[in-house]
């Protein structure tokens, strides 16, 4: 089945190159953190068979979000961006950065994207969420199934969990979202978020176990953990790989897992999805701008979007790309409720919004009072939580 979708794939990309190819030479700048060596290899390979040339950093250059975004906006030589996430393209699309600016753009499939867009703006590429993960057998609970009402109930559930090494890092932050939806206060001082909120972070470092590893998946692997985080995209495949290695303590299935599920938590997940938006660029002529728009109509497409997403174990917004990429149906790591749309009471936004609100003052927080110390034999004394300032925590540091 497999093999025959690769070549179904090959074959409607060479259909799509048709139908996008453009001639004008113009070579197109593209900022993404969804920028793995492998992805920009394809991608460049993919755009200039279609017809497209495309100038685009690899992570070794540019790592993560907020440098794709800050290099863009120091370079201003950018034609497009794609990757990201909410929270954002939110401060994007809302002005915060000086020199990008998102011109009004619609493509031909920005109804086949649902909930992830920013009409005439942004448009879905790929779902992504973070998933908490237990070992079922007697390197974890047993056959204990775990079923908690939200994210912040693994502090205090009686297994060995990883929790991350540092503040930075789209996934963390992530995690971080997760955790402390449950918190949510827009009146306290504390970011947005209730005292008791960290204080339940706070446990969760204390009593987490950080492994050394940069995501959870590994210790999960190794049973070095019983609870873990991952991100959605590469879980099946990096299970595979595991299996595939003949490693003794490896996790087994994917989509029947055997020794391994998800965690049943009554929230759901938070969701990010990543967006592509097209950059207003001094001195680009219409012609050019033209050429960057049909780049983005053919790399947003169900052909490209179902191409990519099997190349890359992700899971595409456009849904005839994912029902192309997933023909037996939606995974069910996919399927579980999305809380970063909920709206927020007392305010006019969703979580994710409000994520993007207050996601400078949750880093600052977490920075000045010392979370995810990365040496628990050196770690700091919890806060006075009764006495802090939190107008002081809330400001980066000098």
């Amino acid at each position: 089945m497999k093999k025959f979708l690769a070549v179904l794939l090959s074959v409607l990309l060479v259909l799509s190159m048709l139908s996008f190819a453009s001639a004008d030479g113009y070579t197109i700048r593209i900022y993404s953190n969804s920028n793995s060596t492998e992805r920009t290899t394809w991608l460049i390979e993919k755009a200039k068979e279609a017809g497209f040339s495309i100038s685009i950093d690899d992570n070794s250059v540019i790592s993560g979000d907020s440098a794709a975004v800050q290099a863009a906006d120091e370079k201003k030589d950018g034609d497009l961006i794609f990757g990201l996430n909410e929270t954002r393209w939110d401060q994007l699309i809302k002005g915060k950065y000086e020199n990008l600016s998102i011109i009004d753009w619609t493509p031909s499939w920005a109804d086949k994207v649902g909930n992830y867009k920013y009409d005439g703006k942004a448009y879905g590429l790929v779902v992504q969420n973070v998933l908490m993960l237990y070992r079922t057998d007697d390197l974890g609970t047993s056959g204990e199934a775990l079923h908690f009402a939200h994210w912040a109930d693994m502090v205090g559930c009686g297994y060995k969990w990883y929790r991350q090494g540092k503040v930075g890092g789209t996934t963390n932050a992530n995690i971080n979202s997760a955790m402390l939806y449950p918190f949510v206060d827009p009146a306290s001082p504390a970011g947005g978020i209730s005292v008791d909120g960290w204080k339940t972070l706070w446990a969760y470092c204390a009593n987490g176990n950080f492994t050394g590893d940069s995501y959870g998946l590994d210790p999960l692997i190794r049973g070095d953990v019983q609870v873990s985080t991952f991100y959605s995209s590469s879980l099946y495949g990096n299970i595979e790989a595991a299996e595939e290695a003949g490693i003794e303590t490896a996790l087994h299935g994917t989509l029947e897992p055997e020794n391994w599920a998800l965690v049943d938590i009554d929230d759901g997940t938070y969701y990010i999805a990543e967006y592509i938006g097209i950059l207003d660029k001094e001195g680009r002529s219409e012609e050019e701008t033209e050429t960057v728009k049909a780049f983005a109509e053919w790399f947003g497409s169900a052909e490209t979007q179902t191409a990519w997403s099997e190349e890359f174990d992700s899971f595409p917004c456009n849904e005839d790309a994912a029902a192309a990429a997933y023909p037996d149906g939606i995974p069910g790591i996919y399927s579980l409720p999305n809380f970063a749309l909920n709206a927020i009471e007392g305010t006019d936004m969703n979580y994710a919004q409000y994520v993007a609100a207050h996601s400078a003052e949750w880093t600052n927080i977490m920075t000045n009072l010392g979370f995810y110390w990365a040496d628990n034999a050196a770690a700091p004394a919890e806060p006075d939580w009764e006495n802090i300032d939190w107008a002081t925590m809330t400001q980066k540091a000098e």
